[in-house]
């Protein structure tokens, strides 16, 4: 009955049969026979409960929180003991995925000195000695200032990775209360829904911990936590990388180091502010504090 008036609403609106059938995922004869007709049409339906209907809470939680996939929703349901298809799922979650009011993302703002930004981004392969080899690039920027730090490297180890964060503090002055990570392996062995379940390296936490770090996941499928780095790392492709030439990986190095003095020093397109200007006021927890980190052998 609902769906019935409101057919009829947009059409005296003035929508078109075409339109309204588009928007509601039916037929435009479906539509045709609820506008012109002087009684609703009544569908038959099948009495016999579905598989999903214990869990559509299950999925709707998913949806709210995580906005998961058929897919890993599907994963996530066969371990409360859902049986059911695949299609039952998909089915499921587009009916409850057009019943939610849509939310306007907004950008993820840090106060200074609060939160930073880490990935790797995979840049192919260079020839280097006569060889080729894979190239990858870390990342790391200040969520309020948007200082970028950018690091070649061919290892990406635990260990490297850590000097590599390293590197970053010494370049910026200091760390940031916490950094946000996406599923990097070298930080997260396992991502689970709710990150505090999730198995992290126990070595990389040493590192954090010593520092007084919190390390933070973004939340899956939600790029609005981690689009500073995300951009960042495509960013350095189109800006820097591609259609460069390197002779070595100390090249690469050598040049992303002069790269990032000239965008560190520029207008940043979403907070109007240099970077390097806006670093001042980040009041960083200084690297001086406290001994440099050892790893443990």
């Amino acid at each position: 009955m609902e769906k019935c008036y409101m057919f009829r609403k947009l059409k005296d609106q003035g929508m078109s049969n075409r339109a309204i059938a588009e928007k509601y995922g039916v037929s435009r004869n479906t539509v045709r026979k609820y506008v012109d007709g002087n009684k609703p049409l009544v569908y038959a339906r099948n009495p016999r409960p579905s598989k999903i209907d214990p869990y559509r809470e299950n999925v709707r939680d998913l949806i709210n929180k995580y906005d998961l996939s058929a897919v890993r929703i599907l994963e996530e349901i066969r371990k409360l003991g859902f049986t059911g298809s695949y299609s039952l799922v998909k089915s499921c979650r587009h009916e409850i995925r057009n019943d939610r009011s849509i939310i306007a993302v907004y950008p993820y703002e840090t106060k200074p000195g609060k939160q930073s930004q880490v990935d790797f981004g995979e840049f192919g392969y260079i020839v280097i000695d006569g060889m080729r080899k894979k190239i990858y690039a870390f990342s790391m920027i200040l969520g309020y200032s948007r200082m970028r730090y950018v690091e070649f490297t061919m290892d990406i180890s635990v260990e490297n990775t850590i000097k590599m964060h390293m590197n970053a503090f010494r370049y910026f002055g200091g760390y940031t209360d916490t950094i946000l990570y996406d599923n990097m392996k070298q930080v997260v062995l396992e991502r689970r829904i709710k990150a505090s379940d999730s198995e992290f390296n126990k070595q990389f936490m040493d590192f954090t911990s010593y520092y007084g770090i919190t390390t933070r996941l973004c939340l899956p499928y939600r790029p609005q936590t981690k689009g500073k780095i995300e951009n960042t790392i495509k960013y350095v492709k189109g800006n820097f990388f591609n259609g460069r030439i390197f002779e070595s990986l100390s090249d690469v190095n050598a040049q992303a180091s002069e790269w990032m003095r000239n965008v560190n020093s520029k207008v940043h397109g979403t907070t109007g502010r240099v970077p390097m200007e806006m670093l001042k006021e980040e009041n960083l927890n200084p690297l001086n504090a406290i001994p440099e980190y050892i790893p443990h052998v």
